[in-house]
């Protein structure tokens, strides 16, 4: 049975909800260019030039690229010989969330959670 610490799971939530919003993917970012040189419009080329230097801004200053990030979904795939220790799967997550929000300087978009509105429609 391999054991995994919940701090560790907790550090690694943290780590990609900043990450996610100081760098956006290469492939965005070769989106980017490849609209720059087809887009007609100058306003259309402006947003999409800012939108780029906003990406570079973010990845070198280290800020969020947005910080409305909508709402943390995480998919965990983990083995049935796994076992976490020290603290729940669950609990590890929502921590790892709320430390990256706080630390990445990143703004909570909900008020609650989404299952406590189901009944609300």
């Amino acid at each position: 049975m391999r054991e995994i610490h919940a701090s560790a799971i907790t550090d690694a939530v943290k780590k990609l909800c900043i990450e996610a919003n100081y760098e956006l993917e290469p492939d965005m970012l070769r989106a980017f260019d490849r609209a720059l040189q087809t887009e007609r419009s100058p306003a259309g080329r402006q947003v999409l030039q800012i939108l780029k230097d906003n990406a570079e801004m973010a990845r070198t200053k280290r800020i969020p690229y947005c910080q409305d990030t909508g709402v943390a979904i995480c998919f965990v795939e983990l083995g049935q010989d796994v076992h976490v220790t020290g603290g729940g799967l669950y609990d590890a997550i929502n921590e790892g969330v709320r430390q990256g929000y706080t630390e990445g300087y990143l703004r909570a978009s909900m008020v609650r959670s989404p299952s406590a509105c189901s009944g609300a429609m």
